[in-house]
């Protein structure tokens, strides 16, 4: 059960699942698979793993950095913390429903490009840094409400709307500057990850 769409998830080149896990400060840690400890992170708690060579994901569609988000003020912040400790990585995220996405990068320990568009509401909430090469390819992350002008008719309007993501454009982005992580195949993962909770987050009640 390979993950991506309607969840949250990090691309980390050089540190190890062991690293990243201490960085999250998971707890009630367990070794798990990699089809199970997604599907358990879609659910609750977060799953840290290196399904391919080069590059650890960390997945969690609740808890993945669930103290903040990209709507909050201080989101740049905490990813610089998160960088002192990991180095360089992404951050992704899709959710169908409210037609949210967002991505990052964070290079040397600075944001260098972030971008998040919530289609419910029509916001562009974080838009920093210049769009990279597969942005300017694909369209989008281009434009925020900043362009947006009073005397737009249908047609500007039609043209911004357009210029906004959607899932399939994040998994783009997330596949030219990392991995897909939807496009992992299960049984190609042999190595088990880890499973746990981030502080402030309890085990989920048994059924």
């Amino acid at each position: 059960m390979s993950f991506g769409f309607k969840t949250t998830w990090m691309a980390v080149r050089d540190a190890s699942p062991e690293e990243v896990a201490d960085a999250f400060e998971l707890r009630y840690r367990q070794r798990l698979d990699w089809e199970t400890g997604t599907e358990l992170a879609y659910d609750h708690g977060v799953f840290v793993a290196r399904p391919v060579p080069e590059w650890t994901l960390a997945h969690g569609r609740m808890h993945l950095l669930h103290d903040t988000d990209p709507t909050y003020p201080d989101f740049p912040g905490r990813l610089r913390a998160l960088a002192a400790l990991i180095g360089d990585f992404q951050y992704f995220r899709t959710e169908r429903v409210s037609d949210y996405h967002a991505w990052v990068k964070v290079e040397s320990g600075e944001v260098t490009r972030a971008y998040c568009y919530i289609g419910m509401t029509g916001e562009v909430p974080l838009r920093q840094g210049e769009p990279t090469a597969i942005e300017k390819e694909l369209g989008v992350g281009l434009v925020g409400r900043e362009e947006v002008r009073k005397d737009w008719g249908d047609a500007e309007w039609d043209a911004w709307h357009a210029a906004m993501p959607t899932e399939h454009e994040v998994m783009r982005i997330a596949a030219n500057w990392s991995v897909c992580p939807a496009l992992i195949e299960d049984d190609s993962v042999t190595v088990p990850g880890i499973y746990g909770l981030p502080p402030g987050v309890e085990p989920a009640p048994k059924s």
